[in-house]
């Protein structure tokens, strides 16, 4: 009977009687022994030739092993599953129905290897299915924002913590966000997110405000992967933003760039506006930092702060704008959970803001927080010499 499966390499397989009625026979009135005998059979051509088989030979190959999974027990699904798993042209459907396979052992293996699964196939499943179907998930080599973003949502702390530990995973912004929010009050996660080379550095702030010592100390000394947002961190984290400020490379980049800016012409309302419509964070940090002469650390801890007073405060004492000020709170609306109205109610408040109100202030806040030592702003210069 196995010169039937000579079929392949035909034009046409469809017209190979022999295959076909032995297909049907056992659908129809076979044992569950036959069906299973049957779809390891067609399994193994599959197996042994799918390299060579052009996309028309798969689609026939994936007709017939929908018809015979459909009819056996999980135990033979899950060596199916195990078997196409790792091949990279393996039938769609038959891939896409063993992934939603509420039967973890066969899904699982689809899940966490399968090439064949398309992101919006992946993301279909995250929303529906069980824990241990996001858990296989979170393994895989590689996962796109999108699901990490689903995966987080509605992921366990198991979930979690294997999405933190993917090098492959990568996160959006709202994605590093959520991680950095369920880390609250679990030292293990914070440990592993912090570690990541990816994170970027103002949810690397809000992880260290919410980190407890324990954390920090673990963190010290680390060395995050070459090219993430943070090549090391200082030896002793344990002071806090500070500390993690200095050792940034980014920080010290985006230092330089706004001094040598500074030394051009100096700083002023339409720097820091463009800064912040970039999304540039530190650079915004900085530049308004420089143009109030108030503390780094007063600066940052303002754009981190849930609260939008401090940085409604910074803008009225150097008299920025409403458009430049609006610009400031939505660099940091998303990650201190502000809504667009929220943004225009601080906006109409900082409208009613007296300037000398804020001075008084900030005068409170510049007595509480000793500047760092640094070298004094250089005089700005004209471009032309």
């Amino acid at each position: 009977m196995l010169s039937a499966f000579q079929w392949v390499g035909a034009h046409n397989m469809l017209r190979t009687l022999p295959l076909i009625d032995e297909l049907e026979a056992a659908l129809a009135s076979g044992t569950d022994a036959r069906r299973i005998e049957m779809l390891a059979r067609i399994t193994d051509l599959f197996v042994g030739g799918a390299s060579h088989y052009s996309e028309e030979q798969i689609g026939i190959f994936d007709d017939v092993i929908v018809r015979l999974m459909s009819t056996v027990d999980a135990k033979a699904r899950a060596h199916l599953a195990q078997r196409l798993a790792p091949m990279a042209k393996a039938p769609s459907s038959v891939i896409h129905m063993l992934a939603f396979d509420d039967d973890i052992e066969v899904a699982r293996p689809i899940l966490r290897q399968s090439e064949r699964l398309e992101d919006q196939v992946l993301l279909a499943n995250a929303s529906a299915k069980s824990e241990r179907h996001l858990l296989a998930m979170a393994q895989r080599r590689s996962l796109s924002e999108a699901l990490t973003d689903m995966l987080i949502e509605r992921g366990d702390r198991e979930v979690v913590l294997a999405l933190a530990n993917n090098a492959g995973a990568r996160f959006s912004d709202a994605g590093f966000r959520m991680l950095v929010k369920r880390c609250t009050g679990d030292n293990g996660l914070a440990a592993i997110v912090g570690k990541r080379g990816d994170i970027p550095r103002p949810h690397f702030l809000a992880l260290l405000e919410k980190a407890s010592n324990a954390v920090r100390t673990r963190l010290a000394g680390t060395k995050p992967k070459a090219g993430g947002a943070i090549e090391s961190v200082v030896a002793t984290v344990i002071g806090g933003l500070r500390d993690a400020r200095h050792t940034s490379p980014n920080f010290a980049a985006a230092r330089a760039v706004v001094e040598r800016q500074n030394r051009i012409r100096r700083i002023g309302e339409a720097d820091i506006y463009q800064y912040a419509r970039d999304r540039k964070f530190d650079e915004t940090a900085i530049a308004l930092s420089m143009l109030c002469d108030t503390p780094i650390d007063v600066v940052e801890r303002a754009l981190q702060d849930p609260g939008a007073e401090i940085v409604l405060i910074l803008a009225k004492v150097v008299g920025l704008s409403s458009t430049t000020t609006k610009a400031i709170l939505l660099l940091r609306a998303a990650d201190c959970g502000m809504s667009a109205t929220d943004v225009d109610q601080a906006i109409e408040s900082f409208e009613r803001l007296h300037p000398d109100t804020a001075r008084r202030v900030l005068g409170f806040f510049r007595t509480r927080v000793r500047k760092p030592a640094a070298p004094a702003l250089p005089p700005a210069v004209a471009v032309n010499g």
